[in-house]
């Protein structure tokens, strides 16, 4: 039996905090920390919802937020905005095939998560939290070159297709695409910052595609829903256009603290759900 969406009656206080954790989530993904890791763990250790509940939630909430983070610096930036650099534009063939390409993995991986029951949730979102921590880690401490390709061919653009609908199904699972992205594309060779086109628009691609299967389940919690996606906008909007940038690298380590501390969380919830059934007697 499915989870369904809660409707219980929300505070103005709850509302204010949902709001906030929207703004804040998505100001930081503008600006290349991302938002699942950081509303997963914020979901988690405030109980807002039910586990089961989250991957659905930071699909559908971040969606409109994604879309928006996508036309800033695919359209708007490079095009008509004094700040823009050439290195925020990406050659066309390499960002359509890798954005279709997570976006069917996307489709896929949801269809196969809405359906998964609360424990195997649990232990997969313990995993997702970790292997996210890894990532942000691994971009902290090598030193990727600043200069690259703006596009890939032959070889390299196969297994960057392969690993962005990797991204696309892993997402649904909780681990979001900015890290493993921004990785992918510096280990390619291509210059660092193109990763922000490539992963915003996988992003505002297999966001929404997720999303229909996890609404069709009903496995979010509207709310915070709500929330993410009212808050979320304007906390694009502000990153894009007034802070533009950040010196994040103490903020991507307290998350790497907090992400790998919520991942044990996560680990251990899936066990005490599991230990009534297992302490149950067998039939005579």
């Amino acid at each position: 039996m499915t989870a369904t969406a809660p409707s219980s009656p929300t505070s103005p206080a709850r509302w204010a905090g949902l709001l906030t954790l929207g703004f804040v989530t998505d100001f930081l993904d503008t600006l290349g920390v991302g938002s699942f890791a950081t509303t997963s763990t914020a979901l988690k250790l405030a109980k807002v919802t039910e586990d089961e509940n989250i991957p659905g939630t930071l699909n559908v909430g971040h969606a409109l937020p994604t879309i928006v983070e996508a036309l800033c610096y695919i359209i708007i930036i490079p095009l008509f905005l004094e700040h823009a650099e050439n290195s925020f534009r990406v050659e066309p063939v390499t960002l359509i095939t890798m954005v279709g390409a997570g976006a069917l993995g996307a489709w896929f991986g949801a269809g196969i998560v809405s359906g998964w029951p609360r424990r195997t949730i649990q232990l997969a979102l313990s995993g997702a939290l970790l292997i996210t921590a890894g990532f942000i880690t691994m971009r902290l401490l090598l030193n990727f070159p600043d200069q690259g390709t703006f596009g890939l061919s032959g070889t390299k653009l196969i297994i960057a297709i392969l690993a962005n609908a990797l991204f696309g199904a892993l997402c649904t699972l909780g681990i979001g695409n900015y890290a493993p992205c921004m990785a992918l594309v510096a280990l390619l060779g291509m210059n660092p910052t193109v990763a922000f086109p490539i992963m915003m628009g996988s992003a505002a691609l297999f966001l929404p595609v997720g999303s229909i299967r996890f609404l069709k389940a009903g496995r979010y919690h509207r709310p915070t829903v709500i929330g993410l996606t009212l808050g979320g906008i304007p906390g694009v909007l502000v990153a894009a256009f007034v802070v533009k940038s950040l010196p994040l690298t103490a903020v991507k380590w307290l998350v790497v603290g907090v992400l790998t501390y919520t991942s044990a969380l996560m680990w251990l919830s899936a066990n005490r759900s599991a230990a009534p059934a297992a302490a149950e007697p067998t039939a005579a």
